[in-house]
């Protein structure tokens, strides 16, 4: 392996890290937040307004969440694929991901054409 190629992992692994180690800090924020809500539902008494503006916010709050958590999993799943070697390549086509792409998207799994093509076949299946 060459050294530019070397230099470009490292920084993608260290993008990739530093990535997970901000998606894990912002679920568990929103799991401390939960559990805050939790304690504070049975003191006092609220509105129907403020119940709404609660329930809108809580989920907002989940998915927010469970976005977070899916990434985690991609970003997981890419630092798999750097230790295992087969980070970089196409897991449709075995084809190479352009540098540019995974320097934008870490954990993109999926070359640009391949990625276009999934995301066409799920929107029309939606």
């Amino acid at each position: 392996m060459d050294l530019p190629t070397q230099a470009h992992l490292k920084t993608l692994r260290d993008l990739l890290s530093y990535r997970l180690s901000e998606l894990r800090a912002d679920v568990h924020a929103a799991e401390q937040e939960r559990q805050a809500e939790a304690a504070e539902d049975g003191q006092g008494a609220i509105d129907r307004k403020d119940e709404a503006a609660r329930g809108q916010m809580r989920a907002l709050g989940s998915q927010q969440e469970e976005r977070d958590r899916q990434e985690m999993g991609q970003v997981e799943a890419a630092l798999r694929r750097l230790d295992s070697g087969t980070y970089g390549d196409c897991g449709s086509c075995g084809e190479p991901i352009l540098l540019q792409r995974l320097l934008v998207q870490p954990a993109a799994a999926r070359c640009a054409a391949c990625q276009a093509k999934f995301e066409g076949h799920v929107s029309h299946t939606s």
